[in-house]
């Protein structure tokens, strides 16, 4: 399935490109069906699980993942940012929107769209456990390690995926295919 876009903006010219399904709406289903078992077992015994989505990219995730965690769960939100309307990744995050929860003594499970160099996961880890949670894991829908620079510990892995520059299912270029319901590849266009 292709679906070709030129986006442009007042600000930048974007490229031209097409998309092809990586990951299947279906795919994606079962999948979240297999994490939300994980997690339930995980958490069995946990009295308020916080699950916390960086915004704007796992929304889709987190709104069909929570649905399937049993027991009482609460979810809050931080916005942080290391694309801007590029392809690429820079190494400054920039923390937009900080969660309103408290979180000393929780459970808390930062989810997350995607983790490819894993910088912006790190110091989001590192900053909410100065914060005292009682456990503090990390979900992610798709996972690109061959673009890893920093460790970090992945606690839920959805998919490994390769390095391909992906949108769709909450996932954007420039703010666009977030709506898509499956994960596809970006294909520039001559």
């Amino acid at each position: 399935m292709t679906n070709s876009l030129t986006a442009t903006s007042t600000i930048e010219t974007y490229m031209k490109h097409t998309t092809e399904v990586m990951i299947s709406a279906e795919e994606i289903s079962q999948k979240l069906d297999e994490l939300a078992e994980l997690i339930n077992a995980h958490y069995a015994n946990s009295e308020r699980l916080l699950m916390v989505g960086l915004l704007k990219g796992s929304v889709v995730f987190m709104a069909d993942l929570c649905r399937r965690i049993k027991g009482h769960v609460e979810i809050d939100f931080m916005s942080v940012s290391s694309y801007g309307n590029t392809m690429t990744s820079s190494r400054d995050v920039k923390v937009l929107k900080d969660i309103q929860s408290d979180i000393a003594g929780r459970d808390v499970l930062i989810v997350e769209d995607l983790i490819d160099s894993g910088n912006t996961l790190s110091k989001v880890r590192e900053m909410l456990l100065l914060r005292e949670p009682k456990s503090l894991a990390l979900c992610t829908l798709l996972d690109k390690p061959e673009r890893r620079e920093v460790d970090v510990k992945v606690d839920f892995i959805g998919f490994t995926i390769p390095d391909e520059f992906i949108v769709g299912y909450g996932i954007d270029y420039a703010e666009q295919y977030r709506n898509l319901p499956y994960i596809a590849k970006v294909v520039p266009l001559d």
